[in-house]
């Protein structure tokens, strides 16, 4: 799809891609302005593999102030993203034969990460009408004696799922019976969150005790291209991915540990905005959408996508295209309407598609007429 955008693009042809996952805001200007200092401080030399000893004492501090989870800097392992950091557990954790649960729809790299670590996943589904939020009841339905491990995402990629305090309770009641089973908590969209303070799994009983909790710069502080995340974990998952790591990529760069711990420690102000901005954009996105007869459309509570169900498409026609599937109706509204989304079939969700808001609100306007125009045609 990337790469057909392109193409058209270079014909001249006005592409609004809404398949991007990562903010289109500037990284805040403090931030800036501590990459700035760092590199005339000449901090250019290799870092200690975990991270220096004051940007994870930021994040120590972080996780207290935000999440009121308490951890020392020797549990604390950052990475080259939060994609780094995940992989480094699976393959720390994980041994062959192995399985792992993960709710889906899942983050599209989920289960190419979990076949490096040669383990099995354990899909479990959930659909739109349930706001894509497993059960307890499914979650003790997965568990098996080769059960190792548990992996979701709050707020999710792709569908903006946020599980609340009672949902997360709820699960942990099942972990709980399991004391042998890591979770992973992906919380990378933690600031993109509209519905005000972010709750982490770790935070629940004696669930920090068996939780990795994966977090990072790019979303909340728009530094994707910055290279940074970390885990906080206990002490002997943090060990490990520090000698895994040592192996692999060494230390994420200096500057940008620098201005971690800018974003970290400083002015918070520029992420609500951010994410206030995304709220007012998902209003008017799924304002149009909900208008579009075929789409069904939940209302995500964080991150910036929506994830509408589409397979009231499939078996229709429009000249020459034919619509079987999520990823038939993805090519169909690049070329008909020239608007670039994601097939769910990428995130385990074959019958619905990913569109970003992470753009201005004049081509979402453009982009979602584009779209019901194009979806009228289908008969």
């Amino acid at each position: 799809m990337a790469a057909r955008s392109r193409e058209l693009a270079a014909k001249g042809i006005d592409v609004i891609n809404l398949s991007l996952g990562e903010p289109d805001f500037a990284t805040p200007t403090h931030v800036k302005e501590a990459a700035k200092a760092a590199i005339d401080s000449d901090y250019s030399f290799y870092t200690p593999v975990a991270g220096y000893a004051d940007t994870r004492a930021a994040i120590v501090e972080k996780l207290k102030r935000d999440n009121g989870l308490i951890y020392t800097p020797e549990q604390i392992v950052t990475s080259t993203g939060a994609k780094q950091s995940i992989i480094n557990v699976l393959l720390c954790i994980l041994n062959p034969g192995d399985e792992i649960i993960v709710p889906t729809p899942y983050w599209v790299s989920y289960l190419s990460m979990i076949q490096l670590a040669e383990a099995t996943p354990v899909l479990i589904q959930a659909g739109v009408q349930a706001d894509f939020k497993i059960t307890p009841a499914q979650l003790e339905a997965a568990i098996g004696p080769k059960t190792k491990a548990f992996i979701f995402s709050s707020p999710c990629n792709p569908t903006g799922t946020v599980y609340n305090k009672a949902e997360l309770e709820a699960l942990a009641t099942v972990f709980e019976r399991h004391p042998h089973i890591t979770v992973i908590s992906d919380e990378i969209y933690e600031y993109i969150n509209f519905n005000g303070k972010h709750e982490s799994i770790a935070s629940i009983g004696q669930m920090q005790e068996r939780t990795v909790v994966v977090n990072g710069l790019s979303k909340g502080f728009a530094m994707t291209g910055w290279r940074f995340g970390y885990i906080a974990a206990p002490l002997a998952i943090a060990q490990a991915c520090v000698k895994l790591q040592g192996q692999f990529t060494s230390a994420t760069c200096s500057i940008t540990q620098r201005a971690a711990i800018a974003a970290l420690t400083g002015d918070l102000a520029p992420s609500r905005a951010m994410t206030a901005a995304f709220k007012r954009r998902r209003g008017l996105v799924l304002g149009k959408l909900r208008a579009i007869p075929g789409l069904i459309c939940n209302e995500p509570d964080g991150a910036f996508y929506v994830f509408p169900e589409v397979s009231g498409f499939f078996g229709k026609s429009h000249g020459e295209f034919h619509i079987k599937n999520a990823d038939d109706l993805a090519t169909f509204l690049l070329n008909e309407a020239h608007v670039a989304v994601v097939t769910g079939e990428a995130f385990g969700a074959p019958h619905c598609i990913r569109l970003s808001y992470a753009t201005s609100d004049e081509k979402l306007n453009v982009a979602m007429d584009r779209m019901a125009r194009a979806l009228a045609l289908l008969k």
